[in-house]
């Protein structure tokens, strides 16, 4: 083939491009298209909780002689940017125990994403251990029965027996440093593939004779000279390995080309066995009329599957059938300070690189028999090797780059099977994706807790020279698998919890206890304040108290306190909570049969309200309200034989026309309640109304709670924008033309001032507000959201709702939303240790102070981010310390206190800052920060600041902490190797870059969406997650081993799922055999699938099982019901499902993941020049 070949010269980096002919652009946002028929598919409706991103394994990286989160990993290319990478060598296992070899399997019990919603991960302990009694919901503590600690010494030995799934090093590790650990050498060039050529270990480094071109260097030592030079091209892995037919991305203008002899050839380790993070958002339909549309959903698993694992068989793992694990070859033996391993086997259902083409290239025919070549020549790829429409050009091996799935997959290898303790200061946890128990001994779980970093600059020079930002994604009400144990509920009496005089800091495990433990020294403040008579105890030989280990506020890092009077308002207990259904009778909501549905299922609904651990029924009390210009109050007091209807007709002046009879206890008035869910369809079947008011019915159930003295929630449900004359009213303001202007933000920003009055008001009161949107055009999220947004509340969107296709959706949502666990009233202030403190917050609250965060409502699925900044300097020997209060009321009207503790490490040097950085914590901080952006500044702006604060961490690691080398080297971190990728995927997301399809109220959905995820959640959402189908395992209870997000990856007779916490797209390539279409959709042909359905079949088949349960299990892993959409290749939809394939080129103009790579390479080469 000739290397010299012109590359094809795409779009200029970052501009759209324009569609494929004959494809309209779907129509997103629910806008018909002329000439495209009509799809069952409207708008896309928002994100979802997902996985979240790996952090690297503890290494040991001898040139800078400390213990490295495995060392960095370097992309090689000469000039030109083409890096080559070959990803890391695994480094030992934190602890003590050998880890599981990346082909062993794991216990059955292990589910690798978990079946609990929120995207928590459930991390448990193999289910057919003895399972842990789960206490009731949250116990009071029993001094003597805090769990005794568990010793540390084997849990945190930091080098053990050798790891032995050390991935296999690829063929085209020309010249490419990881670290400064040496890699394996394979042959020089010359010598084409024989039999490998067993190459002696050499004091950590390998070379071997006549190997010059791959000889690793020291830092001591310079690059060789030939190093970025000619870089050998694709060459099959090994004899007998068939030549991964491959077809790699052009170059972009604004990127130089590629030289001619750089290049990497496929990579010798197959795709790998891990499941990939979900995809930015969803898009929207092709399509006209009234069509359902993709959406962000999840379904409330039923009362008795949220509390523990589904009823059958355990699932083992979600991780695809181990790979087997091959005996070293000669001459590859892995070394990294001392650790061998066995190298990594091709992989199940992998040949050897993908076998795909983007053309979903036909299956690899034999292998070719190994030839040896020329000396002279460049080793490539021979001609024949290649299939026809592969030969045009040669690129960067995308095998060659960073792999998410890899990543994921070997963390959860290396993590999985261990629980993490928390009892050392500091310790990075293993990344979302990875299943596993968490044990507290005085850190708050990750569950509760993420930060970017866990090891913080000392002074705030050195954070500003790094650009990494120091912030920590909070989850204070996080659902814990049942195998973990809840905060134990503390109470102190009337004395209530013992606190430091001078900050305000409340007990914990860091408080230092001196004279004899009369008086304690503050961990934040350092002041020193008398221990209360009640709470004396002697100090043992070590200084600590001898009822340590029975009270948790000592010893662990998460427990609850109850309230006393004084944390309460107006110094008196609050009532029990209430919940106010708020119901649209317009004429959109009654002809689609939404009222008739909402009314229904509120029936049996509200016998499952929260309750308080072994409460026989819930506290909360329930009333009712429809509207549309005029608003109807129902009384239903218990003692009614029928309910009665009350009219508001001034809008202007709202006002609650009863007090009595409105709210009430479900199980005293179930039969008039029953009656009114009867009557209200019935009573508004004829109307003509189609006009609607919004802020009233918010100021209506306010009033309400008001009158009651209580807080509580309003569920509304809501279907247009509201242009009848009241107070809140709205115009259509949705103007295509602002995007890509100045003005673009005002898309985001509210149309009035009015809601955010209102907000505030709700807040004080303590009244949540959860809002269901089912539009047939524009609504204004923007300016409906804000209430919502303020209060803690949750949207949930559903354009062109129809009902047979998105009732299931809608009634799962809707079922958990009301049963969920959630705090009323609440505040929420971080304090930390001298050196640092809070400055900044992103999620769903309001605040009226610089520290204090308010939320009416705050459920199991919110979270806060909060950003730190330095304001003294820090001291290695004492760390930074977080203490996160949340005061709140319960669903029983019970004030308390959650404290969640955590201590941080702090260092000198950047080198240890970047060996314990969390890139999934970090991206969900980029991305919220991103969004909040795009309210003040234009999009491009929000763009051009995150790629080049990525490009200041990232050139700062390259100057500061790695191995000298040559500038034509791209160089990134362990911990960050996905930073690229990940970051892409965010820039191409529909808020900062949307498509011609998306409507202004998708991107203002999203945004609010993704700003109160948590990490699991963002991390699916940008990366989804794609599995082939095909290759499941009827007969385990595993998932196929995930595949990479690119359409080159997708072969044209398998049927792949690919899943974002909001979707779920059923792919269906065109050459799928008859026999596995007639067993997942029961018809006989392609032809015959219908793209309509919302769910499958139920055949009796394996097949069909399998893939059923697949989808449950991961509906319930996610806090919103994924919509599911069935895609034909080549069909219309394919450009929606072709939207979250992220690592290619986006039609809007996003880069490819390959090319994207690139561009940062020239930003960070520009740094540092």
């Amino acid at each position: 083939m000739s290397v010299n070949q012109q590359a094809h010269a795409g779009p200029p980096y970052g501009q759209p491009q324009p569609g494929y002919q004959g494809y309209q652009q779907p129509a997103y946002g629910g806008q018909p298209l002329p000439g495209v028929p009509h799809s069952q598919y409207g708008a896309y409706n928002g994100p979802m909780p997902g996985y979240q991103q790996p952090v690297p394994p503890q290494g040991y990286f001898p040139s800078l002689g400390f213990p490295s989160k495995g060392s960095p990993v370097s992309l090689n290319s000469d000039t030109s940017l083409a890096p080559n990478f070959i990803g890391s060598l695994r480094a030992p296992p934190t602890s003590g125990a050998p880890t599981p070899a990346s082909g062993a399997s794991l216990p059955s019990g292990h589910l690798a994403y978990s079946q609990f919603g929120q995207g928590d991960v459930q991390n448990g302990i193999p289910t057919s251990a003895a399972p842990m009694q789960r206490p009731p919901a949250s116990q009071p503590f029993l001094p003597g029965s805090a769990p005794s600690p568990v010793s540390q010494a084997s849990a945190f030995q930091q080098y053990g027996p050798p790891a032995a799934g050390v991935q296999q090093l690829s063929n085209h590790m020309a010249g490419m440093t990881i670290g400064s650990a040496a890699a394996a050498a394979p042959p020089p060039a010359g010598l084409g593939y024989g039999t490998p050529t067993s190459v002696p270990p050499v004091s950590g480094s390998f070379s071997a004779a006549g190997s010059g071109l791959y000889t690793p260097y020291t830092a001591s030592q310079g690059p060789p000279p030939s190093v970025t030079q000619g870089l050998p091209l694709a060459q099959s892995p090994f004899p007998g390995q068939p030549m991964p037919a491959q077809r790699l991305p052009a170059p972009v203008p604004g990127f130089p080309p590629p030289p001619s002899s750089a290049g990497l050839g496929p990579s010798s380790y197959p795709p790998t066995t891990v499941a990939p993070r979900p995809p930015a958002m969803p898009g929207p339909p092709a399509a006209g009329p009234p069509a359902a549309q993709p959406n962000h959903v999840s379904s409330p698993p039923p009362p008795s599957a949220m509390a523990g694992p589904p009823p059958g068989p355990p699932m083992s793992g979600l991780h695809g059938p181990p790979p087997p694990t091959h005996p070293p070859q000669p001459g590859y033996q892995m070394q990294q300070n001392g650790s061998f391993g066995q190298v990594r086997g091709p992989q199940p259902n992998y040949g050897g690189g993908y076998p795909g083409t983007p053309h979903y290239g036909t299956q690899p025919g034999p292998p070719p028999p190994p030839k040896r070549l020329d000396p002279d020549s460049i080793p490539s790829p021979q001609l024949n090797e290649l299939p026809p429409q592969q030969k045009p050009r040669h690129r960067i091996d995308p095998d060659a780059i960073p792999s998410p799935i890899q990543v994921i997959e070997d963390d959860r290898s290396n993590r999985g099977s261990e629980p993490f303790v928390t009892g050392v200061r500091g310790q990075v946890p293993p990344l979302v994706t990875t299943n596993f128990l968490v044990k507290d001994q005085g850190n708050a779980s990750p569950r509760y807790i993420r930060c970017t970093s866990y090891n913080v600059p000392c002074t705030s020079d050195m954070a500003k020279q790094s650009q990494v930002p120091l912030a920590a994604v909070i989850k204070p009400l996080a659902a814990l698998p049942p195998e973990e144990t809840l905060p134990y509920l503390v109470d102190h009496g009337e004395s209530g919890p013992v606190r430091c005089n001078r900050c305000k800091a409340y007990m914990c495990p860091f408080m230092q206890f001196i004279e004899g433990g009369r008086r304690f020294q503050c961990c934040f403040c350092s002041c020193v304040t008398e221990v209360p008579p009640h709470y004396f105890q002697h100090l043992d030989h070590t200084g600590k108290r001898v009822d340590f280990y029975d009270r948790p506020e000592l010893s662990l890092g998460s427990y609850e306190f109850l309230a006393t009077v004084d944390y309460c308002k107006n110094n008196k207990f609050p009532s029990p909570p209430a919940f106010i259904f708020m119901i649209d009778v317009s004429y959109n909501a009654v002809k689609s049969g939404l009222v008739r549905l909402v009314c229904e299922e509120l029936k049996s609904l509200l016998d499952y309200l929260p309750r308080e651990g072994n409460m026989e029924e819930s506290a909360i009390r329930v009333g009712f309200v429809t509207y549309n210009k005029v608003l109807h109050f129902y009384n239903v007091k218990s003692s009614l034989a029928q309910p009665q209807m009350m009219v508001v007709s001034d809008v202007a002046d709202m006002f609650v026309p009863l007090l009595d009879g409105f709210l009430v206890n479900v199980n005293e008035s179930r039969t008039v309640i029953a009656s009114l869910l009867d009557q209200i369809p019935e009573m508004f079947a004829d109307t003509r109304e189609t006009e609607t008011v919004f802020a009233p019915v918010i100021q209506a159930g306010l009033e309400a709670l008001k009158a009651a003295e209580c807080a509580g929630k309003l569920f509304i449900f809501h279907t247009s924008l509201p242009i009848a004359e009241a107070p809140g009213k709205l115009k259509n303001r949705d103007d295509k033309k602002l995007i890509s202007t100045d003005k673009e933000k005002t898309l985001f920003q509210p149309q009035t001032s009015f809601y955010n009055n209102l907000a505030k008001d709700c807040v004080a009161q303590g009244c949540c507000v959860d809002l269901f949107l089912f539009p047939n055009q524009y609504l204004d999220v923007a300016t409906l959201g804000v209430v919502t947004y303020q209060t803690g509340g949750s949207i949930y969107k559903y354009a062109y709702f129809q009902l047979e296709t998105d009732q299931d959706r809608f009634l799962n949502d809707l079922r958990r939303d009301v049963q969920k666990e959630v705090g009323f009233d609440a505040v929420m202030r971080v304090r930390t240790s001298t050196g640092i403190r809070a400055t900044d917050f992103f999620g769903a609250f309001y605040m009226s102070n610089t520290t204090d965060v308010e939320m009416a409502g705050l459920d199991c699925d919110k979270t806060i981010t909060v950003e730190f900044k330095h304001d003294d300097k820090l001291s290695e020997d004492s760390g930074a310390l977080l203490q996160c209060a949340l005061l709140y009321t319960s669903c029983a009207g019970q004030r308390r206190l959650r404290i969640h503790n955590l201590s941080l490490n702090c260092c000198t040097q950047l080198a240890d800052l970047y060996r314990n950085c969390e890139t999934d914590t970090l991206i969900n901080y980029l991305a919220k920060y991103a969004y909040r952006g795009v309210l003040s500044s234009p999009v491009k702006a929000v763009r051009d600041a995150l790629i080049s604060q990525c490009a200041q961490i990232l050139a700062c690691y390259r100057k500061n902490c790695a191995s000298p080398s040559s500038a034509g080297q791209l160089i990134l971190p362990e911990c960050m190797k996905l930073l690229p990728v990940y970051l892409n995927c965010v820039l191409k997301s529909d808020v900062l870059q949307p498509g011609p399809e998306v409507t202004t109220d998708d991107r203002a959905y999203i945004r609010q969406l993704v700003t109160s995820m948590d990490v699991a959640e963002t991390n699916v959402f940008f990366y989804p997650r794609l599995l082939p189908l095909t290759k499941a395992d009827v007969d385990s209870d595993s998932l196929p081993a995930a595949i990479r997000n690119s359409e080159e990856r997708l072969s044209k007779g398998d049927i792949y799922l690919l899943e974002n916490g909001l979707n779920i797209f059923l792919w269906v390539g065109v050459n799928v055999q008859q026999g596995l279409i007639q067993n997942l959709f029961g018809v006989s042909s392609f032809s015959q699938i219908s793209n309509t359905l919302s769910t499958l079949p139920v055949l009796e088949n394996p097949f069909s099982k399998k893939v059923r349960s697949i989808i449950s299990m991961l509906q319930m892993q996610r806090s919103r019901y994924m919509k599911l959409i069935i895609v034909k290749q080549e069909d219309k939809l394919e450009m929606l499902f072709k939207h979250f394939l992220v690592e290619d080129k986006s039609l809007s103009g996003g880069a490819s993941y390959v090319d994207f790579l690139c561009h940062m390479h020239k930003e960070i080469r520009q740094l540092l020049s």
